[in-house]
């Protein structure tokens, strides 16, 4: 706008001193006012329109920089929960590996193989089945019996079998036959009648051999005597009880009198 005003007075001097009047300025002055003020105002307008545009793009370009940045920070967290997630697999990797190179020196130790064949597994499966044993059982299937008395000791025969893993007892001829060298748990009990001569007496034996007695004698009421021991037998040991000669024993389907026995571990 001063670049234009000073233009004017250069041309208004310049008629001045050509015409020598000045009656001519205003008109001169109000003319190229009227024809330089309509494109100022079209610049600014130009411009205005130019900011509005810019600061529309402005606003409308942070809204995806915030867009980005946020994410960019969800990136980031899923990311580092995928490092966390890599180096705990590491570590887990890292401790099997330690274990079962452990578990090759072992075996290098003792001079073994890691490759077993079918034979071997089959082996291996039948010792330990044959580790599993474990009886229990009550004297009489049914009914309320009296045994006894006899002349001699009796073997007694439990009939009402509860469990027999490794059938190693036999329910036909009441004996207990070990399979594998161990120890064993037995415990046995008793219900009797009170009898003036008559006791109620059963003894544990093994390979023939008396080992414990659950004796009772009273001349009235019931009683209930028990006993138990822990043996370490050898493969084919055998382990039974005997009624007493003499004495007597009641059982029935309450299962009063019972024997059980069991593996605790191999020697």
């Amino acid at each position: 706008m001063k670049t234009c005003g000073s233009v004017l007075l250069l041309l208004w001097a310049a008629l001045v001193v050509v015409a020598g009047e000045s009656t001519d300025q205003p008109t001169i002055n109000t003319c190229t006012q009227q024809t330089c003020q309509p494109n100022f105002d079209t610049v600014m307008r130009e411009m205005s329109t130019v900011m509005a545009e810019q600061r529309v793009e402005l606003r409308y370009t942070k809204t995806q920089m915030e867009a980005m940045e946020k994410k960019a920070e969800t990136m980031d967290a899923r990311l580092r929960a995928s490092e966390k997630a890599v180096e705990e697999q590491r570590a887990l990797i890292q401790e099997l590996q330690e274990k079962q190179e452990e578990q090759a020196a072992a075996v290098r130790a003792v001079g073994g193989s890691v490759n077993i064949t079918g034979s071997q597994v089959e082996e291996l499966r039948r010792e330990r089945e044959q580790r599993r044993v474990s009886f229990s059982a009550s004297l009489v299937a049914s009914g309320s019996v009296t045994t006894g008395p006899f002349n001699t000791d009796t073997t007694l025969v439990y009939r009402h079998i509860y469990t027999n893993i490794g059938n190693a007892y036999n329910p036909n001829t009441g004996i207990f036959t070990a399979p594998v060298r161990g120890i064993y748990h037995f415990y046995f009990a008793l219900h009797g009648h009170g009898h003036a001569s008559v006791p109620n007496a059963i003894s544990l034996r093994k390979n023939g051999e008396l080992i414990v007695y659950a004796w009772c004698q009273q001349a009235s009421y019931s009683v209930n005597p028990s006993n138990g021991v822990s043996l370490l037998l050898e493969v084919g040991d055998v382990v039974y009880l005997q009624l007493r000669h003499g004495a007597r024993v009641f059982d029935n389907t309450n299962r009063h009198t019972t024997f059980l026995g069991h593996l605790l571990f191999t020697v």
